[in-house]
């Protein structure tokens, strides 16, 4: 893994983290099963599924649709270069893992802006031998040192996917379309782009409930109209690609989501319904439960 953005010293690191509130990254760690969060994460990700139960369904079935997403690019368009913005705590299976599997040189740079991330980035995003994985320590709001941090290891001269998955709704409007703008710019052409963000035209009432949990906490929490999320695409040229900005769940469903390992009841029975979630399948989900548009668009 190449670069000096995992060179921080660990005392720098602690004093970064503020494990006394919560983090985006890390409740979404915790709804995807994984250790890397704090009480206040786990209490932010409780509250949203008190507020929506079937809520952990938009964010499985999100991180499904990157699954997807990737598998489609690397086996079938022919990419091999990646630069995911907003990557969130490693939890498998993460974009490198998906794309190197399919092509071996591919080369992966993450972005995320939480120290708990980075703390962990050099030991779970360990590229494979013929292609590359780094990591850059960046906020979304600062593009220009995320292009050029990136630049250490893609080659902006030969096509790249940019996925901002699940991250845009952390961005208020003023400031989302232009940071969208400013990185497409910078993108070779036949360069993709996938997206997937919250919004409340599905099941508004669901997706409004797990809002307010959020914002009570702190979080930037914008909710954006299928025109809205187009927006971020069509305003920079770009072409979206069959089937459109849709619901995750009907983007080219394959219908091989990982099927977690279910222990017994008598240990399901002492966990939390946060703690639960972990061992639920996603297969049983209906348009009721899944707020998140996603698609997949190109540069020309």
């Amino acid at each position: 893994m190449p670069g000096d953005a995992l060179s921080h010293d660990p005392a720098e690191l602690r004093r970064r983290i503020d494990s006394g509130r919560a983090h985006p990254a890390r409740v979404y760690d915790v709804f995807l099963g994984g250790k890397d969060h704090y009480p206040a994460d786990l209490d932010a990700a409780a509250a949203a599924l008190a507020a929506n139960p079937r809520g952990y369904l938009d964010v499985r079935h999100n991180r499904d649709f990157l699954r997807r997403a990737v598998t489609v690019l690397a086996r079938e368009e022919g990419i091999g270069q990646f630069l995911d913005i907003g990557t969130g705590l490693p939890t498998a299976e993460n974009v490198h893992q998906i794309a190197q599997r399919i092509r071996p040189d591919s080369r992966v740079v993450y972005v995320d802006n939480d120290p708990v991330v980075l703390a962990h980035a050099r030991a779970l995003l360990t590229s494979g031998p013929e292609g590359c994985t780094d990591y850059v320590d960046a906020d979304l709001a600062d593009p220009a040192r995320i292009l050029e941090q990136a630049a250490r290891t893609l080659d902006f001269d030969r096509p790249i996917a940019l996925c901002l998955v699940a991250v845009l709704h952390f961005v208020e409007n003023g400031r989302a379309y232009p940071i969208v703008r400013e990185l497409v710019d910078a993108l070779p052409p036949g360069s993709r782009v996938v997206l997937s963000h919250l919004t409340e035209d599905l099941n508004p009432e669901n997706v409004r409930a797990v809002q307010r949990t959020y914002t009570e906490r702190g979080f930037t929490f914008v909710l954006r109209t299928r025109a809205e999320v187009g927006r971020f695409l069509t305003e920079n040229g770009l072409t979206v690609t069959e089937p459109g900005v849709v619901p995750v769940h009907h983007w080219r469903p394959d219908h091989a989501a990982p099927v977690p390992e279910r222990p017994g009841k008598a240990y399901l029975a002492k966990l939390e319904e946060i703690e639960k979630v972990r061992y639920r399948g996603i297969d049983d989900a209906t348009d009721a439960d899944i707020n998140v548009y996603g698609a997949l668009a190109a540069k020309n």
